[in-house]
């Protein structure tokens, strides 16, 4: 079966059979409305048992006990259906004995059942427009890929799975064919779908390879249906039949999953497995198992399906939103959400049940309509607190906004001592309290000085232990005072002592409001440390030459130059170039007599613009990469990767793990390490493989990369810098990061680049196991 919709004819085709069938099911559904009464012979005479939905044969006079002599003008006992079945599926009009001998005709409308209207017409109608839209808009992505294809018809069949249970609930022929036939039709999509989601990434498949064989199955239970249509009394053997095969082919992409998952690790198994598991417990529990072995039901089908709904939409998720937004942040937060909606609703129907007298169905309705509203009201309250937080936190202020307002103070002194002056005043100022103290422990003497001279310090007894124990962002209390951690080197540990003589007490979002500044306290002194230190070395220098420091302004300058000078170097053999071509050519053609081949020469001058504004788009994205800001560091590192590989004759094999960096300058700096190595590797390797890899380690991130081409003198290069090397050190080494090159001549080169956010040495640890890697082809 041929999955890749390549041109407008087969997608839209696709799409007018599912609006022929769908528009269709929906004609029947409404036109028969679901009564599902349950009735029994005695007698000769039918009579009704249990009606399904009590609230409506209750309003209409309906009860157990009662004869019913004809179903739509037709007397009962000509319906064949009834004899096997004992269930009253769909009716327009009754016409019913009561015990009293009273005949009484009973006009049936969709709207008149609430419980059906909602969950056999309303939801999926809603459920198969939206589809809909979203196979439309999934088409008209820019990457028309196999996994898309896969993903659009499995949307479709579950659709039609799902809009096709009322019609298949009346047994009508048309809805029972297409319930069965697309029920199983989704689960073969979904085997076929996770086999290329495997192989895009680079996953060994566990099951059969040729997976379009099982694209018989729909086929032959279309058959198997159409007989039991025909066929009165294997009905129910065929039912078996077929939910034994859809419970087979579901338990082999559950044991799939599960197997996969244990043996790689791949995050993107974990959400795809969970996207699965869940929505299906409830069907399968509630639903399939117990008509299987026992045939009744927890749950109606209409009623279990609804939670098959969630799977096709978390597909998407896992193939789109990586690269519209943080899926992973979204699901935590789902999570959240989930947990306290689903408790309280819960204990709410617990509630319920023992209070009142409530059906399943209601029951049910409640639940989720509880569940949904609580969802939706987490959400609002976070994004609404979000918004307001300037008002929520104390009836005396914004705490975030005076937390801002200190930094922006405090960060705009440039000395240690004045910096913890001037954080002095701000928590005096913001906490109303006087007797605020800075004070130095020296780990030798083990004494306690005084450092911020301006205040008078009441000497209380401090543990030592207890000094000596604080780390970055604790706070603790004591008798007679907090005490606080600030800033500690080889010899000294500053603390923060806010004496509150058993009076006063920190509120919770004062001591929030305490440790963020405190941490942000601890980098200004860090960065302050690092400047005055850059300060003294530069005063000694001016001091030993008597002058001014010329050679640091020069290196300043000849940088600046040297990258003015390559950028308009090639902007002049290229683009400047072609402008002048593009001018000469016009200035013909002003002046040309044979006006008919000016519209052909106009088009050659317009192919030549194009592609020099190509190439000045080109240049601008190098200087200034525009998708590190929009998408991110992986998909700017992606693209470029694709730009070299139209321009490559060798195999690229990269692997680019996601990363998450506290400093944003490190993206830019991971960018230009790739640009200049991928360009090296085009311009001088003449490799055949190279190889590049982006690894995330604990403290920050490793790039390895390694080719098999002509390889070099590491004494030559370094001298001569004929490839960048000297720049990617430089970048290298003003992140504190490390910088290791071997080559020898015809042997390749192997660059191996380590930074640590913590600057931080730590062992160099490599392993390309269970990463997904990938290879391109020049």
């Amino acid at each position: 079966m041929e999955l890749k919709l390549k041109n407008n004819k087969w997608f839209w085709f696709t799409i007018g059979v599912y609006l022929i069938i769908g528009l269709y099911l929906l004609f029947i559904i409404y036109s028969k409305p679901f009564i599902n009464i349950e009735v029994k012979e005695e007698n000769g005479f039918w009579k009704i048992t249990n009606p399904y939905y009590k609230d409506w044969a209750k309003k209409s006079q309906i009860a157990p006990g009662d004869i019913v002599l004809n179903i739509n003008g037709k007397e009962i006992n000509k319906i064949t259906n009834i004899k096997y079945d004992l269930v009253i599926r769909s009716a327009n009009e009754l016409t019913i004995l009561k015990a009293n001998g009273e005949s009484k005709k009973i006009k049936v409308k969709p709207s008149d059942i609430r419980e059906q209207f909602y969950s056999v017409l309303l939801v999926p109608t809603c459920y198969y427009f939206l589809s809909l839209l979203i196979c439309i808009y999934l088409y008209w992505k820019p990457k028309n890929t196999i996994l898309i294809n896969l993903l659009i018809l499995f949307i479709l069949s579950v659709s039609l799975a799902y809009l096709s249970i009322g019609a298949s609930g009346i047994l009508n022929a048309f809805g029972i064919i297409i319930n069965r036939g697309s029920m199983l039709l989704c689960l073969v999509l979904l085997l076929h779908f996770l086999k290329e989601y495997f192989v895009f990434l680079d996953i060994r498949w566990l099951f059969f390879k040729n997976i379009k064989i099982l694209y018989v199955l729909p086929f032959i239970v279309t058959i198997l249906s159409i007989l039991g249509i025909i066929i009165d009394g294997i009905h129910t053997i065929v039912s078996s039949i077929i939910l034994g095969t859809f419970f087979l082919l579901l338990l082999a992409i559950l044991s799939i999953m599960i197997i996969s998952y244990m043996k790689y690790k791949v995050p993107e198994l974990k959400i795809l497995l969970t996207s699965i598991i869940i929505p299906f417990i409830p069907f399968l529990l509630l639903y399939a198992l117990p008509e299987i072995f026992f045939h009744k039901q927890v749950l109606s089908a209409d009623i279990s399906s609804m939670f098959l709904l969630l799977i096709p939409f978390s597909f998407i998720f896992t193939q789109l939103t990586e690269r519209i937004f943080d899926m992973e942040y979204f699901i935590s937060r789902l999570r959240y959400y989930f947990n306290f909606s689903f408790a309280f609703t819960l204990w709410l129907l617990l509630g319920l049940y023992w209070l009142t007298d409530l059906s399943i169905t209601r029951m049910t309705e409640i639940f989720f309509f509880a569940f949904l509203s609580l969802m939706a009201l987490f959400y609002m309250k976070e994004r609404i607190d979000y918004r307001k937080r300037k008002i929520l936190f104390s009836t005396k202020g914004d705490y975030i906004h005076r937390l801002y307002t200190t930094v922006d103070s405090i960060g705009r002194v440039v000395k240690i001592e004045d910096l913890l002056e001037k954080f002095v005043q701000e928590v005096v100022l913001q906490l109303e309290m006087e007797s605020v103290y800075v004070l130095t422990y020296d780990f030798q003497t083990h004494q306690v000085t005084l450092t911020n001279k301006s205040k008078e310090y009441t000497q209380h007894q401090i543990d030592e232990v207890l000094v000596e124990r604080l780390g970055l962002g604790d706070i603790k209390k004591t008798d007679h005072f907090y005490i606080a951690f600030i800033h500690q080197d080889a010899n000294y540990k500053r603390i923060l002592v806010v004496d509150h003589n058993k009076s006063i007490y920190l509120k919770d979002e004062e001591l929030l409001w305490l440790e963020l500044l405190l941490l942000y306290l601890n980098n200004f002194i860090e960065n302050t440390k690092m400047v005055e230190e850059l300060l003294n070395q530069l005063k000694h220098m001016k001091e030993a030459d008597n002058r001014q420091l010329p050679w640091l302004n020069k290196l300043l300058w000849l940088r600046f130059e040297e990258e003015k000078y390559q950028l308009a170097q090639e902007l002049h053999d290229t683009i400047l170039q072609e402008q002048l071509h593009i001018a000469r050519e016009m200035d013909v053609l002003m002046h040309t007599k044979e006006k008919e081949e000016i519209p052909a020469r106009l088009i050659k001058l317009h192919e030549h613009m194009v592609t020099s504004l190509n190439d000045l788009r080109g240049y601008c994205e190098n200087l200034k990469p525009p998708l590190l800001d929009t998408l991110g560091l992986n998909a700017a590192l992606e693209k470029l990767i694709q730009k070299i590989h139209k321009r490559a004759n060798f195999v690229l094999v990269y692997t680019i793990d996601r990363l998450y960096l506290e400093d944003e300058r490190l993206n830019l700096m991971i960018y230009r390490l790739f640009q200049e190595l991928l360009n090296n590797a085009l311009k001088h390797s003449n490799a055949n493989t190279v190889e590049i890899y982006l690894l995330g380690t604990e403290e920050g991130f490793e790039i390895l990369y390694t080719d098999d081409g002509v390889g070099c003198n590491i004494d030559d290069i370094l001298l001569a810098d004929s490839m960048g090397i000297q720049g990617m050190q430089e970048r290298v080494q003003a992140f504190n990061g490390k910088f290791a090159l071997d080559s020898k001549v015809g042997e390749g080169l192997t660059i191996r680049i380590q930074v640590s956010e913590t600057n931080q040495t730590h062992p160099y640890t490599y392993s390309t196991l269970n990463r997904p890697t990938y290879m391109i082809r020049g």
